[in-house]
């Protein structure tokens, strides 16, 4: 599939970013996700000790960082996967727009589990509530569509993909398995995704209004 260019930006950028973590080390604390609150991340140069807490642009940073190289992989390849056709059906600038509210909206759920969970606090960082947002979208405007899932590899319709996902998430964050991982933040990225769709068509529990030409 040839990407289109808003989808092959995003692919640089994280790249690029994971590159740049590689370099800066600690220099990029400051943009992952931190719950609300002072942090303790070590001592600094004066000998005075270094805490982290929330700041406004971490709704967005925290998405472009990643934690090891199979994070970013999976999440590139579902990027490619689900966010270039998407893309193709939206445009550039309403894709883009679709991408970064589900990111933010991924963390705002993750603040909020940690503000309820205090135990479980600590710094989030990753694409995957955008790309959770994604395939979400895909799922309702394809949802007879055959994907195949990486491990194992299983084909079903996107809609069940969509389910299985959905339902694994809520589990081990119900649960609390899968530990290192943030699973509501996962379905935080499904939520917003689900609800500017209901926005974009005019559904509850927004104001009903024209219906725009973006497929949706």
């Amino acid at each position: 599939m040839h990407l289109p260019p808003m989808t092959r930006n995003l692919l640089w950028i994280l790249a690029i970013a994971f590159l740049a973590q590689q370099f800066l080390g600690d220099a990029v604390l400051p943009l992952m996700l931190w719950p609300f609150g002072e942090h303790p991340v070590g001592i600094g140069a004066d000998g005075l000790p270094v805490s982290l807490g929330f700041q406004p642009w971490q709704l967005l940073t925290y998405g472009f960082l990643h934690g090891n190289f199979t994070h970013l992989l999976f999440n590139g390849i579902a990027l490619y996967q689900f966010g270039a056709r998407l893309e193709y059906l939206w445009g550039p600038k309403k894709y883009l727009t679709f991408f970064l509210v589900c990111v933010a909206g991924a963390g705002l759920c993750q603040l909020l589990f940690t503000a309820l969970v205090p135990q479980s606090a600590g710094p989030t960082l990753g694409a995957s509530g955008g790309v959770y947002g994604l395939l979400l979208a895909y799922g309702l405007l394809f949802p007879r569509e055959r994907v195949m899932l990486l491990i194992p590899p299983i084909p079903m319709s996107a809609r069940t993909l969509v389910l299985v996902f959905g339902a694994l998430s809520l589990f081990m964050g119900v649960t609390g398995t899968g530990g290192g991982i943030a699973h509501f933040a996962h379905l935080g990225g499904m939520l917003f995704g689900w609800l500017l769709i209901r926005y974009w068509r005019g559904q509850p529990p927004f104001k009903a209004k024209r219906r725009g030409p973006w497929g949706v």
